[in-house]
């Protein structure tokens, strides 16, 4: 295993900054941080090459452009085997419409959050691809009424 590199403030100091605006220059992180931009980018290609900055992408306002159905279903599995466990998580993997997938502690094995233009199609999906695993044992759906706050920036 490779060793983990400690991080410095500059170092988190452009992570914060990028979580909250991927698009800003490396000038107008220098500026910011009162850095030189030679050294901003190489930070930044550092970071990266690194693994700390995985990729950047654009949030698009999915509900300015079409109706969406959230929910977030608990699934309890059958058995705890590793190859049980590792099945699932590759199962999960190929489904776009899972946009999150965690292990849990505690009743539930897994919180998955879904997103699907509608409760019919939620319902098929849940049927006919997570409901029709072996391995499955409950499922317990938690639908989102509405969105309070929806941020993507850890703070570090």
């Amino acid at each position: 295993m490779a060793e983990v590199k400690k991080l410095d403030q500059t170092d988190i100091s452009i992570l914060n900054l990028l979580q909250k605006d991927g698009l800003l220059t490396y000038k107008e992180i220098a500026g910011k941080l009162k850095k030189s931009m030679t050294h901003i980018a190489e930070r930044i290609k550092q970071l990266k090459t690194e693994g700390y900055i995985k990729k950047t992408v654009a949030l698009a306002d999915i509900q300015k452009l079409r109706n969406l159905f959230i929910a977030f279903p608990h699934i309890q599995l059958t058995n705890h085997s590793e190859e049980t466990i590792k099945a699932f998580k590759k199962e999960m993997t190929g489904y776009p419409q899972v946009m999150e997938c965690y292990h849990l502690t505690g009743h539930y094995d897994f919180m998955l959050k879904i997103v699907m233009p509608d409760m019919v199609a939620y319902n098929e999906f849940l049927r006919e691809k997570i409901g029709s695993l072996p391995y499955i044992g409950n499922i317990q759906s938690f639908l989102v009424l509405s969105e309070v706050i929806h941020e993507t920036a850890y703070e570090l």
